[in-house]
């Protein structure tokens, strides 16, 4: 087993971890069921082994490594992880800190010669960004039953591969996927490290907090006809051009969000036939749109669905998730611990950034998240960090809480 300290382990892993799908922006290309996601679960798995912690996969491939038995008793396991998976040239840490965070925590009890009372888990959640298949949080959506095995498997990626067939390709059968409550019925508590995703902790200048809420977010396709037609020689009254309903879409999604007092981003774009001299035949755009309010949410969607029909287009709610407040006994009890156990100062920060710690809250498992401070305030971009000063902090924090639940007593003699 690993005799590491936990910032030794910490900063080794990492070093590990940065070269895997690392594109030439500088940011990372690592989606589900790829060659890249399989080397990331490799790399998991075998530092999980080198921990001696027993590896099972639920039904949709997320990787649970545990440290006891978490069958003795129904849940009461606490589970700590994240994902490893990211966006089109994504940063760094979101979801790897949370994973190399919590891996670090097991060195640090172990260092402490502590023998949890419940058993622990580290979870590696597949398909979190929803990077390739367009719904976010597939892993634990599909374990919860938040998306139907049959709906999960019939996405599809750019170049048109289904998820069954992405799971075929990665040795797998799509047959197995579904709800997994025997997998759920072994966790009583799951605590997501995870970077901050703005710029809450740089304004308080502080390195960690406990979140609140994730706020109501949704995505919807807006599919717009159009007819195909030679861009030099077709007259612009005679044209039938696809373009235009989805660019009033990107401009109006601006302001209507911004009268509702939400943000709408349109990020995604997919043209046919996709020529430069071509007058596109069918664009299909992928708005996102979040807020505190999910009336205000909903009511910006409305509008520009209503708009949107007058360019004679299409729309399809791809995913919604409701507000979704974290377990407030166990988002205390992590601010009590961390008051007492630290030196921290612990703010409490709400998220318009989605997590699997939401969906497991959703389907009643108790959860709660820890952010660290990302002193760029960017997110989903190579340019997204934190120092790592903040990320030993991270991992303090993270093992003063676990240290808290799982109970137990160091070993004797040590």
């Amino acid at each position: 087993m690993s005799t590491e300290t936990s910032s030794a382990a910490f900063d080794r892993m990492w070093t590990d971890l940065e070269p895997v799908g690392r594109a030439g922006s500088g940011g990372y290309r690592r989606f589900a069921w790829t060659r890249e996601d399989h080397t990331l679960r490799e790399w998991f798995a075998g530092e999980c082994a080198a921990r001696g912690l027993d590896l099972v996969e639920d039904r949709m491939g997320n990787q649970w490594a545990w440290w006891g038995d978490p069958d003795a008793a129904p849940r009461q396991g606490i589970a700590i992880g994240s994902h490893l998976d990211s966006v089109p040239d994504g940063g760094a840490y979101d979801g790897p800190l949370g994973v190399v965070s919590a891996l670090a925590v097991v060195d640090a009890l172990r260092a402490q010669g502590r023998s949890p009372g419940r058993p622990l888990a580290v979870v590696n959640f597949v398909d979190e960004e929803g990077a390739r298949f367009g719904v976010a949080c597939a892993g634990s959506r599909v374990i919860t039953g938040a998306m139907t095995r049959e709906r999960a498997l019939g996405l599809t990626d750019a170049d048109g591969t289904s998820m069954a067939e992405a799971l075929r390709a990665a040795g797998r059968d799509p047959e197995g996927i579904g709800p997994d409550p025997e997998t759920l019925r072994r966790v009583g508590a799951f605590v997501e490290l995870h970077v901050e995703q703005g710029r809450g902790l740089v304004d308080l200048d502080l390195p960690v907090a406990v979140a609140s809420d994730i706020w109501p977010h949704g995505r919807w396709r807006f599919d717009f006809p159009g007819e195909a037609n030679h861009a030099g020689t077709t007259r612009l009254e005679d044209r039938r051009d696809a373009m235009l309903g989805y660019a009033d879409l990107v401009l109006t999604a601006r302001h209507v969000a911004t009268q509702q007092g939400c943000v709408a981003t349109v990020g995604k774009v997919a043209v046919e036939p996709g020529g430069v001299n071509a007058i596109p035949s069918h664009v299909t755009g992928w708005l996102d749109s979040r807020g505190a309010d999910p009336e205000a949410v909903r009511a910006t969607v409305a509008e520009l669905t209503a708009r949107a029909a007058d360019f004679g287009a299409t729309v399809t709610e791809e995913s919604w998730t409701p507000s979704t407040a974290f377990d407030t006994a166990l988002s205390d009890r992590l601010r009590h611990t961390l008051g007492s156990a630290t030196e921290l100062s612990v703010p409490v920060l709400g998220t318009g950034a989605g997590h699997d710690a939401g969906i497991l809250a959703t389907a009643g498992v108790p959860s709660a998240m820890l952010f660290v401070r990302n002193p760029t305030g960017v997110s989903h971009s190579p340019a997204e960090h934190a120092e790592r000063d903040d990320c030993h902090a991270g991992v303090e924090a993270l093992t003063a809480c676990v240290a808290d639940l799982v109970g137990g007593a160091p070993d004797a003699g040590s």
